[in-house]
């Protein structure tokens, strides 16, 4: 969005030199709704094995 890259790094290094760093634990969000939205048939699929 921004044209010029020395400006978009100006504005980043900015912007993560004033951020504060969260650490968050536990299974993901975003993972879950995923799973959630796969068909039963996409939940079941299975990988097939050489016998």
């Amino acid at each position: 969005m921004i044209g010029e890259p020395t400006i978009a790094d100006a504005i980043l290094d900015r912007i993560v030199r004033n951020a504060h760093r969260i650490e968050l634990k536990g299974d993901s969000v975003r993972r879950k709704d995923r799973n959630a939205a796969l068909t039963s048939a996409e939940n079941t699929e299975t990988i097939p094995t050489e016998t």
